[in-house]
């Protein structure tokens, strides 16, 4: 039986679901080191915010409209916040521009560029820090509608931030990031969810698709599935096998849902 599998995974938090998944060697393995890539046109800058502890960061692009009132979060895969997710925030705020958009760091300004590093920082991330980054960059984008999007760990974290931004969050996309499996949790989401997934995933697998299809239709919650014929992290912008036919068309889809939910 998949680790996924077991039915004690129910009791976890998403932190220790994303660890084991993390320490996983093939999971590790799956993961070719990232291609270099070096963002010479940034449009944004990097953001720090206040929290409880040590303060957080994210890479920011900030509407043009000086009454902004929407924002988009980020999350970043489990190699960090590395130039190609900055150039994501760079798109997503080419496509609205009237959205503030932010891509948290997770890892407090580490980034891995080989599976071991990267497994260490992301066994490494806390739910208490994860938490607390979360909450602390929501409180700091104020009264705003917020879409929240994530890759891998960082699907799993969009899901997690939905919750946790509460009625501020209008829509919320997960590209094959662990769902969430408390039921009760998931009827605290006040928006629909936007899925992205694999049908060759060996992790983030048919089963744990499935299951969380089940679980949002118990928690009376609205849930959207796309399948793609293809393998975990084939629309990663950092993925030198990523597949680029399906990542332009999950971007399309995931740009109409989010201008759909804004209106």
């Amino acid at each position: 039986m998949a680790w996924a599998q077991n039915k004690s995974c129910c009791q976890l938090t998403i932190t220790d679901q994303n660890n084991i998944l993390a320490m996983n060697d093939n999971f590790a393995q799956a993961h070719l080191a990232p291609t270099p890539y070096k963002n010479l046109t940034s449009k944004g800058e990097m953001f720090t915010f206040g929290t409880q502890g040590k303060n957080g960061n994210a890479y920011l692009v900030k509407s043009s409209k000086s009454d902004c009132k929407k924002a988009i979060i980020i999350f970043h895969e489990w190699w960090g916040l590395n130039d190609y997710i900055k150039h994501e925030a760079d798109e997503y705020a080419t496509e609205f521009n009237d959205v503030d958009v932010y891509a948290i760091d997770l890892y407090d300004g580490q980034i891995a560029n080989e599976a071991a590093t990267a497994q260490k920082y992301m066994s490494g991330l806390t739910q208490e820090r994860a938490t607390e980054l979360i909450k602390s960059l929501i409180k700091n984008i104020g009264d705003k509608k917020i879409a929240i999007l994530g890759w891998c760990l960082g699907g799993a974290w969009s899901l997690q931030a939905a919750m946790l931004a509460e009625k501020k969050c209008v829509a919320c996309v997960m590209y094959y990031g662990m769902p969430e499996t408390n039921i009760q949790r998931l009827m605290n989401l006040n928006c629909d969810v936007l899925g992205i997934f694999a049908t060759e995933d060996k992790f983030i697998n048919s089963e744990i698709v499935q299951a969380f299809e089940e679980n949002m239709k118990k928690a009376g919650k609205k849930l959207t599935v796309f399948k793609y014929t293809a393998d975990h992290a084939f629309a990663n912008p950092s993925n030198p096998k990523h597949i680029l036919e399906y990542t332009l068309d999950a971007k399309s889809k995931v740009v109409s849902y989010l201008k759909l939910k804004f209106k």
